[in-house]
């Protein structure tokens, strides 16, 4: 188990924005956590690598968990001359061979001396991700990475992240607001609202009436089509449902 937490509840401003949260995160595992905004999604992944501390609760890490973290956003001075290369090599620089293999596992090699002002969203989001990579870590958090991107962009992301976890083995936790794609790409999805409404595979947290209260059931066709081909790329998938009925 790389990160647990147990009855974990934060209150900032004398407003609760968790109450007895239960989580668990295994190796290797992709977890997405859905909700509302305003729901505790970024809070929770704040507090679980201790950037909030809890109010009451537990949060307990694997000893020398390695965490590579890919930020909603991340602002730039456009008229600061700063390359891709660079970028990579703050705050501290790592090997050129290592910064070469992120890139390349990214799909962004082609930028390396690119000024980072020029990247277009999705270009901006594959740095940022293989900055994160550059740790080695065992766990990778994404804190809705794709915003503002279009859905081709946001499915070639996700198809990404998950072509990242088969190579390298490590467990991804990740906010999305885009239901019909990041569902299909997670193992386990944890639709949160102050608290846990329902968790489980993708289909089964798609028809739960929990979720459905706070997102309807537009999504399901879209859910269904992606999943197909998502099964057909990863053999331990091959014995779950390929639609969502």
């Amino acid at each position: 188990m790389l990160i647990t937490a147990k009855g974990l509840s934060v209150t900032l401003d004398n407003r609760t924005i968790l109450h007895h949260v239960d989580f668990a995160l295994n190796a290797g595992e992709i977890v997405t956590v859905v909700g509302p905004n305003g729901s505790g999604k970024s809070t929770l992944l704040r507090s679980l690598i201790g950037a909030i501390p809890p109010t009451s609760g537990t949060v307990a890490q694997a000893d020398g968990l390695r965490i590579g973290y890919v930020p909603q956003k991340l602002a730039i001075d456009p008229t600061l001359p700063l390359t891709v290369d660079r970028f990579l090599k703050l705050p501290k620089p790592s090997p050129n061979k290592q910064i070469a293999e992120a890139l390349s596992r990214t799909g962004a090699d082609h930028l390396r001396h690119q000024q980072m002002s020029q990247l277009s969203g999705g270009q901006f989001q594959r740095v940022l991700l293989a900055r994160a990579l550059l740790s080695e870590p065992q766990l990778l958090i994404l804190d809705e990475p794709t915003q503002g991107l279009d859905q081709p962009g946001s499915a070639a992301f996700y198809q990404l992240i998950a072509t990242i976890r088969d190579e390298l083995g490590c467990a991804i936790l990740m906010v999305s607001h885009e239901l019909h794609v990041v569902m299909a790409a997670s193992d386990r999805v944890i639709c949160l609202n102050g608290h846990v409404c329902c968790e489980g595979a993708p289909e089964h947290v798609a028809s739960a009436p929990e979720y459905r209260a706070l997102f309807g059931s537009g999504t399901k066709g879209a859910l269904a089509l992606y999943r197909h081909d998502h099964n057909h790329s990863h053999d331990h998938d091959h014995n779950h449902e390929h639609a969502v009925e």
